[in-house]
């Protein structure tokens, strides 16, 4: 058995393991999407008529909306943390695997 399908298969097992990790911080943003998109008919201002001449503040749900976002965001924070260390981490790694063995790869694979 030659090094290259070794090295290849070691690759291909990192990478699939940094992408499983991406996946996951992937769900996380898209369960916090599907949140605060079921959040926001609450978030509306009740009547659409002025009350009393006034005209309801725009910016009133925009705040509330990002008030809300940043709670969500803080309460799945250590998850996301943890999450996107493992990342780096498996990146890192796999550049230094790249840096260390892409030489060796392409070498056995002439022969």
């Amino acid at each position: 058995m030659t090094l290259a399908p070794q090295l290849r298969r070691e690759l291909s097992r990192m990478e699939e393991a940094r992408r499983q990790t991406q996946r996951q911080l992937d769900l996380i943003d898209r369960q916090i999407t599907r949140r605060m998109a079921a959040l926001i008919p609450g978030l509306l201002p009740r009547r659409c008529v002025y009350r009393r001449g006034r005209a309801p503040d725009p910016h009133a749900f925009l705040a509330t909306y990002r008030a809300e976002l940043a709670a969500l965001a803080v309460e799945r924070q250590p998850e996301i943390d943890a999450l996107s260390r493992k990342l780096a981490r498996q990146e890192q790694a796999i550049a230094r695997f790249v840096e260390c063995h892409g030489k060796a790869a392409a070498m056995d694979e002439r022969r």
